[in-house]
This record gives structure tokens, sequence and C-alpha cells, in this order.
């Protein structure tokens, strides 16, 4: 049985193409990742930064956490690149996980605020 929530190849005269990796769909994977202290996916936390799909399949995400001394800081990047290796297409990812600009709350999205009730 085919997945069909998935986007997959095509076929033609030369054989499959490969399925179209787009970023609504690293969205998605990436915002089935939760911060375990904070009941808000990591993509509405604002924590991504970058998002570079290339043509070989590879997907390069940039990452923050809430602050350096982040309990999480070693299992958040790598839900992150197990969820993106699930895309259909991903031939790797890398996560990388930067400090610059430092995060603020105002980087979360307005459902995110209204969730914990930060305003």
């Amino acid at each position: 049985m085919n997945d069909m929530s998935q986007p997959h190849g095509s076929w033609t005269p030369d054989g499959e193409t490969a399925p179209i990796i787009t970023e609504t769909a690293v969205i998605d994977a990436i915002s089935s990742v939760f911060d375990p202290e904070i009941p808000v996916n990591i993509y509405e936390l604002g924590l991504i930064y970058a998002i570079d799909i290339l043509d070989d399949g590879k997907v390069k995400v940039e990452m923050t956490l809430t602050a350096p001394a982040c309990p999480s800081a070693q299992e958040l990047p790598e839900q992150v690149k197990e969820a993106v290796m699930g895309i259909a297409g991903v031939t790797d990812c890398e996560v990388e996980t930067v400090w610059e600009p430092p995060w603020d709350m105002t980087r979360m999205t307005e459902e995110a605020r209204l969730q914990l009730n930060m305003f």
C-alpha cells in the first residue's frame, strides 16, 4: 500500500524520478518534534532558523535551543534529523545548532504564545 501523504516520484521513459522534497514537508516533519519541557513543537517555538533543500536530496537545518544549558541539547537535533530523514526523497540531513542570533520569545508563532499564555 502506498502512503499518498508523502510526495513521490513519477515514472518517465527514463525511469522513476526522485520525489520532490518541499519546504512544507520539511516543516511538517520538524513540527512533529516537541521540546520536552514546553508543550509546543520546536518549529512554532521559533527554534528553526534555516532550512536548505539541496538538489541531491540532502537537507540542512539550522536550529537553536531556548538556552545553551538546555537539557535537550543532545536529543532535539537528533530528533529533527530523524524526522526529516523520514521524508520520501531525503538522502541525508545535517542539523547544525547555532547560537546567533540568540533565541527569544519574539520568535514564537502567535499560536505558540497563545498556547503558553505568553503575550
